[in-house]
């Protein structure tokens, strides 16, 4: 019966979602992204960390200096800056889900028991969460970073291992609002495992939740690897990063603003088309209101 329920809810949230003009619009622009970045190497037209010095600072192409082989032009050590682009929604979007990945499993076990067990693992968890919330994450960041080394690796881990800390809040507040709930102490009652009820049970029941402090944080996540690489302590050159095209192109502001403007551009939409897709799909797959 439950599979039967599950399967007719199916296409109902698939008409709901395209009657979500939020969802709708955030998912189409996220889904473009992806796309891009999983065929970068087919998009790209030209190799993104080659250099040529004898066409550097080409504009893009509504500037009557600009060459059709390069459409956005270069930056200024004459790399191409499309290409650049392309590839550095890569970076954005693997950053986001390694993090995402990493933060979500440690926040989501802790906040499932403390919410469920309480007592002592609900305050020892708590504890843990407070400590968490003290800690300036950009300033950690910077430091974690600059003693570990800018690298892709060092990046990831250390934002996955100081982004948990809102998943755990809110799973442990959910978790303590379906522990009481009469199909979980029916399963207690017939002898059911606790990672059962835990990861079979509760937090299923928690996804629309889960999705969208997935949404706010791989927001946040992407901000922090551009910020980051901003300041040299991210992606290492010459990989491509949006964060670090903004910082390449910050000397060049004043003649040559499009060098800050498109990576700029493509941040905000990425930003933005993941906090539009996330909060559609909580409207979506959350209780209804009425």
């Amino acid at each position: 019966m439950a599979e039967l329920s599950t399967q007719a809810a199916r296409p109902s949230i698939w008409r709901k979602m395209r009657g979500n003009t939020g969802a709708l619009i955030g998912g189409t622009l996220l889904a473009v992204i992806v796309l891009i970045a999983l065929f970068a190497p087919l998009l790209a037209p030209h190799d993104p960390v080659a250099q040529d010095l004898t066409r550097r600072l080409l504009p893009p192409f509504w500037h009557d200096r600009s060459v059709p082989e390069h459409l956005l032009g270069t930056d200024h050590l004459g790399r191409d800056y499309l290409s650049r682009l392309i590839y550095g929604a890569r970076v954005s979007l693997g950053v986001g889900l390694g993090v995402i990945l990493v933060s979500g499993a440690i926040g989501i076990t802790l906040g499932l028991l403390a919410g469920y067990f309480g007592g002592w693992v609900d305050m020892v968890i708590s504890f843990a969460i407070t400590t968490r919330l003290s800690l300036p994450i950009v300033l950690v960041a910077l430091a974690a970073v600059a003693l570990g080394g800018a690298s892709l690796t060092t990046l990831i881990t250390v934002l996955g291992l100081l982004l948990w800390d809102r998943f755990a809040v809110v799973t442990r507040a959910a978790a303590q609002s379906l522990r009481h709930q009469e199909f979980i102490m029916g399963l207690r009652a017939i002898g059911a495992s606790r990672a059962r009820i835990l990861f079979l049970e509760i937090l299923p029941n928690m996804r629309a939740t889960i999705l969208v402090v997935v949404s706010l944080e791989v927001a946040n996540v992407i901000l922090l690897e551009a910020a980051l690489s901003f300041l040299g302590l991210g992606v290492r050159p010459p990989t491509p990063s949006w964060g670090l095209m903004i910082s390449e192109g910050r000397d060049n502001i004043l003649f040559d603003p499009w060098l800050i403007a498109l990576p700029g551009t493509a941040l905000c939409l990425l930003v933005l088309a993941v906090n539009l897709f996330g909060d559609g799909m909580r409207d979506i797959t959350g209780p209804v209101r009425k």
